[in-house]
């Protein structure tokens, strides 16, 4: 953001020096009296740097709706003795009461407290932590993974476990919200305290499923997800980074538009009010990114990003949605080959999953011939920033938060399915898979400038896998490049549900008999996958080291039959720990 861009938008994010205090605001007498304001969604703290950290909290008046004047205050010291610096801030009714500021000038590798104070009303007390310094060489860093937590399914017993972790930070890939309620597949039961949630605006998807549309809709999920105390507590107590995934915005989504049907309708408006929402509600160092209301075009926000822990950890954030191409088999066009409605049915089947090898490939390079060049995800402008970031880092571990599969996931029923089963099957074409050209050009990319100790970060699938990615479509052949580590979600229902539903009585359905048998069926004919679970919920942890990149699986138990959440919810842990220089993951289940 450039220097004008900032002052025209310094009430929606004030940067301040660590040493800035205001001045004296009177006796407390001076005040409205105690209940004056409420802090009911929490306080975050995000993008922590070596010398900088974003503080987040809303805070709304008890009556009315006026502008509230909010105090950020950060110290070394929970008691607040040690204060750091004491900054203004104005919570105005255009972005929901939410602030927003970016604490620059402070000492790396340093634990801070902070919290917000309105009248007489204070928040709670956040902790949050630099990273360490540029030139350093940390002997570790611990930082965990979470995504897909549908306020609508299952419980969020996972977070109380991840927010009794020890760590530095946390990462949340996407689906942080989900803009539909009522959903066939949001059709399972939830813990009681997830009660439903009404939008005021909100469009019909059909099938009883009601869909955000307006920035009213969208809001109206971030305060639902962010009243939860679980949640709160995760953003209290860890510096978060954030990016989004499809649900953010619209299921399966690309650029401005939805997937809902086969129309794939262009909703530029929608786009923008799921843009703004976001960035009101995530701990997001506008500093570094962009996002300008005054911009007409569905882009008008960027948050591709990348964050250095020392010498030991470079993170890099991508946006996997909001450049990306169509789907390489548009669902119009499968509707067409099929003689469907190429409007108003439903070809995702086909298009986005279980897509034929064969006529993916077809699509790609009729594709690659009208765009002049090969359908992809990240956008030619991200593209090049991800090559030249790669490239030119020199941190022992590059860690790719990256939101889709990028493990290849094929399944091969030529000689074990009669007719019209009887395909090699792209399993997921709205992940990496579906775009195989361009993921070998970005892996070939890794392996010609020897970049080294590649790790992608992955969520999206609802399940847990470890897998090596090569440098083309064939393990057999290619070069290992990377190994890519997806956690299932918080409470999502598991990729395994979702298979066995839609199999049904066909002659897929002894495929997914049991999720053992799914498992074995994948890891057989995906030799590159080291482990596999996808019938699961939970979140991930990461231990870094110089010489290994450490994961944890924590996988939670579901919801109990009686529809209360577990009273013990972890269900078993997997460890996998990838050496230094190492492309070979090794696995250790049920440890403790």
């Amino acid at each position: 953001m450039d220097r004008r861009g900032f002052i025209r938008s310094a009430a929606w994010f004030t940067v301040a020096g660590a040493g800035t205090m205001v001045a004296g605001c009177g006796s407390s007498d001076d005040f409205p009296p105690s209940g004056t304001y409420r802090f009911t969604h929490g306080v975050a703290s995000g993008d922590p740097k070596e010398a900088s950290i974003v503080f987040w909290t809303r805070c709304v008046p008890a009556s009315g709706s006026a502008a509230v004047e909010v105090r950020l205050e950060v110290a070394l010291d929970s008691a607040f003795r040690e204060l750091v610096t004491a900054v203004e801030l104005a919570a105005q009714p255009a972005h929901d009461h939410t602030v927003r500021a970016k604490l620059t000038g402070l000492v790396a590798n340093t634990r801070y407290y902070y919290r917000f104070r309105a009248g007489q009303d204070f928040s709670p007390v956040g902790q949050s932590k630099t990273a360490p310094a540029a030139a350093s060489t940390p002997s570790q860093m611990r930082f965990a993974w979470m995504t897909c937590q549908d306020w609508s399914i299952n419980h969020w017993a996972a977070m109380e476990l991840l927010a009794a972790e020890e760590l530095d930070f946390v990462v949340h890939l996407g689906d942080y919200i989900y803009e539909t309620v009522g959903a066939a597949f949001q059709a399972g039961a939830a813990e009681p305290a997830h009660t439903k949630i009404t939008l005021p605006n909100g469009l019909a998807a059909g099938g009883g499923a009601v869909y955000a549309n307006t920035v009213e809709d969208y809001r109206t999920l971030y305060r639902t997800y962010r009243g939860d105390a679980r949640l709160q507590e995760i953003h209290r107590k860890f510096p978060m980074i954030v990016i989004w995934d499809d649900h953010e915005f619209s299921d399966d989504c690309w650029q401005d538009h939805q997937t809902y049907d086969n129309a794939n309708r262009q909703e530029t408006a929608r786009r923008r009010n799921a843009n703004q929402a976001w960035a009101e509600y995530m701990p997001v160092d506008w500093g570094d990114v962009s996002f300008d209301l005054n911009k007409s075009s569905y882009d008008n926000i960027r948050i591709y990003r990348d964050f250095r822990f020392g010498t030991l950890m470079h993170l890099v954030m991508t946006d996997e949605r909001l450049y990306r191409d169509d789907h390489v088999v548009s669902e119009a066009a499968y509707a067409q080959l099929l003689q469907h409605d190429p409007v108003n049915g439903d070809d995702s089947v086909g298009a986005r999953y279980f897509v034929p090898q064969p006529l993916l490939q077809q699509f790609e390079d009729r594709t690659a011939g009208s765009l002049g060049r090969r359908p992809g995800i990240l956008g030619p402008t991200q593209t090049q920033w991800w090559k030249d970031t790669m490239k030119g880092s020199s941190a022992t571990w590059k860690v790719w938060g990256n939101e889709v599969t990028l493990n290849r996931m094929w399944l091969d029923l030529r000689t074990q399915a009669p007719a019209p089963y009887n395909q090699l099957y792209i399993v997921n074409a709205d992940g990496w898979d579906g775009y195989p050209s361009y993921r070998a050009e970005l892996m070939a990319h890794l392996k010609t400038n020897n970049v080294r100790n590649v790790v992608a970060i992955t969520g999206d699938l609802h399940a847990f896998q470890c897998g090596v990615v090569y440098d083309n479509q064939d393990p057999r052949s290619g070069t290992p490049v990377a190994v890519d580590f997806v956690s299932a979600g918080i409470s999502s229902s598991s990729f395994y549900k979702y298979l066995r539903a839609g199999a049904g009585t066909t002659p897929l359905a002894p495929l997914v008999a049991t999720p053992q048998t799914f498992d074995g069926v994948m890891r057989m004919q995906n030799p590159a996958f080291a482990y596999a679970d996808h019938d699961a919920q939970g979140y991930a942890v990461a231990t870094v080291t110089p010489a290994a990149f450490t994961v944890l699986f924590n996988k939670v138990k579901p919801l109990n039959a009686d529809g209360s959440k577990p009273a013990t919810p972890l269900a078993k842990r997997t460890r996998i720990t990838l050496r230094a220089g190492s492309t070979t993951p090794q696995v250790e289940d049920n440890v403790s």
